[in-house]
């Protein structure tokens, strides 16, 4: 008596199922890494939030235009 290991393999996979488990961390590999879009997305929102500050001090009377204007296109704006 084998307990199940004669037709399906180690914990009754198979070489079948044990591709198609490759593949679905492989797959699931895939997706995780494409969200590293999301550094993207916060170097955006953080060039956002710089600017929204230039503005302020801009408006609170911090900085002359001059600077703000130096300042924006260090940004990257």
């Amino acid at each position: 008596m084998m307990r199940g290991y004669d037709m399906g393999g180690f914990f009754g996979f198979g070489l079948f199922g044990f591709l198609i488990l490759i593949i679905i961390i492989l797959i699931l590999i895939w997706m995780f890494r494409g969200n590293n879009g999301s550094a993207r997305d916060e170097g955006r929102r953080s060039e956002r939030r710089s600017l929204e500050i230039l503005d302020e001090r801009l408006a609170k009377g911090e900085i002359s235009e001059e600077e703000y204007e130096r300042l924006k296109k260090r940004i990257g704006h």
